[in-house]
């Protein structure tokens, strides 16, 4: 069941605890690992795989779907541009050794359909590039989940990668640099220096996170 509190906050009720599924407001603030959305007055932290894909949204009405993590010590809000994207964080969280955390480093550099592909072809070459993901969980991850997600396996066959190797994955880690120049234009770089640096940043496969700080380390290095 669902209710709304204070227009722009939907609430999912979950046996006796309410849930925030999603929020519908104003990106007001971005950070390297977070964002604040303005719902009603009020200010919402949440920690996202890659925040600076709403940079074209800030101070725009959007809407960002929500995960609950609740602990002892933590109440933290993780959200996602795409219900499709909750469904794989929350799916990642059901593997043993992967937290929060974890799952997000997954979401930052691969779509979900190319999660699902390198899941389902065994791919722990793939995996084993997100940040804390070793031999042992990349395995892990794959024989927890291959087969599992039928949901994301439509997406994952129309999109021409099953057959194709790893040229979708290599789209996605370009798409991730661009990503990081932009939002490096953003934060006032100018372009003459973002292509000193490009050269380097093209030899290494990170996220857009991890391009964004090689990048800003090789800047202050001369």
């Amino acid at each position: 069941m669902y209710v709304l509190v204070n227009e722009g906050v939907k609430i999912e009720e979950e046996g006796k605890q309410l849930v925030i599924d999603c929020l519908t407001g104003k990106v007001i603030h971005i950070e390297v690992d977070s964002i604040v959305i303005e719902v009603n007055d009020i200010g919402y932290l949440v920690y996202c795989a890659n925040p600076y894909r709403f940079q074209e949204s800030l101070h725009q009405k959007i809407t960002v779907y929500t995960y609950q993590h609740v602990r002892e010590d933590i109440l933290r809000l993780y959200g996602f541009l795409a219900r499709e994207e909750k469904r794989l964080f929350e799916k990642l969280l059901q593997v043993s050794g992967i937290g929060p955390k974890g799952a997000l480093s997954i979401l930052a550099v691969g779509e979900p359909q190319m999660v699902v592909q390198a899941i389902e072809e065994e791919d722990e070459g793939f995996l084993v590039k997100f940040p804390g993901v070793g031999k042992k969980t990349a395995r892990q991850i794959i024989l927890d989940l291959k087969g599992k997600l039928p949901e994301f396996l439509p997406s994952y066959a129309d999109d021409g990668t099953a057959a194709g190797g790893k040229t979708a994955n290599e789209k996605q880690l370009n798409q991730e640099l661009e990503e990081a120049m932009e939002a490096l234009k953003a934060l006032g770089y100018m372009e003459r220096e973002l292509k000193k640096v490009a050269p380097a940043l093209q030899k290494e496969t990170l996220t857009t996170d991890g391009y964004i700080k090689l990048a800003l380390q090789l800047m202050l290095n001369g």
